[in-house]
């Protein structure tokens, strides 16, 4: 079964059904059992992303405060900001 037509069965019930005709019980209630554990890993996996995310913001709120207690800004970390060039140089110009 090709992804696509199972999405076409999570956005159709009526598609579902029609698929679901072509199984034994059996076969519904281990597909459900399957479906359930995918269900359960996908939401721990969300739920350690966002711990992680939640982490990293912590992190970075903790340097920033770190940052203003010690006087400094953003500017005084980076010496010079890189210089920019917009579009292509001319054919003519000398590589430096």
């Amino acid at each position: 079964m090709s992804s696509e037509t199972l999405e076409r069965i999570a956005r159709n019930k009526n598609v579902a059904r029609a698929a679901a005709r072509q199984l034994s019980m059996e076969q519904l209630h281990k597909l459900a059992e399957v479906i359930g554990e995918v269900i359960e890993q996908k939401q721990d996996e969300d739920k350690q992303r966002q711990e992680e995310e939640a982490q990293k913001e912590r992190k970075l709120a903790e340097i920033r405060e770190a940052i203003n207690d010690a006087g400094l800004s953003l500017d005084d970390l980076v010496s010079e900001q890189p210089k920019r060039r917009r579009g292509r140089p001319p054919k003519n110009a000398p590589k430096a």
